[in-house]
């Protein structure tokens, strides 16, 4: 089997416009939560999100890239733009059938979907839909601009597994470089889920905070007094590589990815198995892929998304696989990001190898009190991050429909 290591990064999130001040900013344990600004929310019990700060399309694409997407595919093109960039490929010396794009988004084109539905429905009931309605509403738009953007013909499509669905599109690029059919993969995932159908219908299901009074405080795992997760946006790229490949150009290696899995609770619809049977079969299969043993992990990324039921039965799930662990340190770092759906997976795998290549653990703020429910043996970081060696992290992701998704890395050497 091939080896895989990651040789760029891109990110766009609540935290930053780039990579640099996405993980600087999570690092210093920034919120990203503020009033909603894209719509009224005046008649929602939610009113506020972890929008984006400083995108704006126009920095990387053109007018006529920008008319033909929804803004999930606008943040997929910037974000790999940076991953692309940052990996220092020379896309003109590969053969272009060697690079592949998996890239996921959870909700696919949803703004647009609102909006053009929402135009036919306040006129006069004529179908006057845009042509361009159904390329920019669904999922895979995503993964074929971003190859049609870079000349990529190499193996292109879309994963669709909720909230774990960037970390399952990480995990099928890695398995396809493992097993010789690909030399490179821009991958990840992106999300636009600060709409008013999205807030609404999480509203509808109890999921999200309402502590309107204070956003910034309001995204708060493992802490007793939480009330729901926090809506985010934004995207996540990687550029996974082959190791040979990598380092016959001489690229510059972040980490190595050495074990991924995915398990499914077969329990319900929207809840986590309570005991977290599936999570943990899923960080237990990562595990064993990477010849690893759980005592060797130093840092967990946690799913944690601040739901009273979801943090616990992760926790249990941790606890299950890790023991007494004396390396490991758990940390959240949707408490500052909010929760970005499917793309919260691939920016969460980043700030794992962040943490690697920088020996930090971000932190979970807002954790004041924690939950009696989390054993006292596991160290959750609080409030600020933590300066430790950390040679081997994993990330973790849950979606709605009982999907498990672990991703796990390792310093490379």
């Amino acid at each position: 089997m091939k080896r895989v290591v990651i040789t760029g990064l891109g990110a766009l999130s609540p935290l930053g416009d780039n990579l640099e001040e996405t993980w600087k900013n999570a690092v210093n344990g920034v919120s990203g939560a503020k009033p909603i600004t894209y719509f009224d929310t005046e008649k929602f019990k939610t009113t506020f999100a972890c929008e984006l700060k400083g995108f704006d399309p126009k920095d990387v694409l053109d007018r006529n890239e920008i008319k033909r997407s929804d803004r999930f595919t606008q943040y997929a093109l910037y974000s790999s733009t940076e991953a692309l960039n940052d990996s220092g490929l020379d896309l003109s010396k590969i053969d272009p059938f060697d690079i592949g794009v998996i890239w996921g988004s959870g909700q696919g084109g949803m703004d647009t979907f609102e909006q053009e539905v929402g135009a036919f429905t306040s006129g006069d009931g004529t179908p006057r839909f845009s042509p361009f309605f159904i390329p920019k509403l669904i999922s895979n738009m995503a993964s074929g601009l971003i190859s049609m953007k870079f000349g990529l013909m190499g193996i292109n499509y879309t994963t669709v597994a909720a909230c774990a669905t960037a970390n399952s599109s990480i995990m099928d690029a890695f398995n396809y470089i493992k097993l010789g059919k690909a030399k490179v993969f821009i991958t990840g995932g992106s999300e636009c889920p600060v709409t008013s159908a999205s807030i609404g219908g999480f509203n509808a299901l109890k999921a999200m905070s309402t502590r309107n009074d204070e956003p910034e405080k309001a995204s708060r795992p493992f802490d007793v007094n939480r009330d729901g997760f926090v809506m985010g946006e934004g995207a996540g790229a990687l550029v996974l590589e082959e190791l040979e490949h990598a380092k016959a150009r001489g690229a510059k290696i972040y980490a190595e990815i050495v074990g991924a899995s995915m398990t499914a609770d077969a329990y319900h619809m929207t809840a986590t198995h309570p005991e977290g049977k599936g999570a943990s079969r899923a960080m237990e299969n990562a595990l064993a892929e990477a010849g690893l043993n759980a005592s060797e992990v130093d840092y967990v990324n946690a799913h944690a998304t601040s739901t009273p039921v979801g943090d616990i039965s992760e926790i249990k799930a941790i606890n299950n696989t890790f023991g007494t662990s004396e390396r490991l340190h758990v940390s959240s770092t949707k408490s500052m990001t909010g929760h970005l759906l499917g793309a919260a997976g691939a920016i969460e795998s980043i700030f794992c190898i962040k943490a690697i290549q920088d020996n930090v653990v971000p932190p979970t703020i807002n954790l004041e009190e924690l939950d009696p429910e989390v054993p006292g043996h596991l160290k959750i970081v609080a409030q600020q991050a933590l300066e430790k060696k950390v040679e081997v992290a994993m990330n973790n992701s849950f979606g709605f429909g009982g999907h498990n998704a672990i991703t796990l890395f390792k310093k490379f050497s």
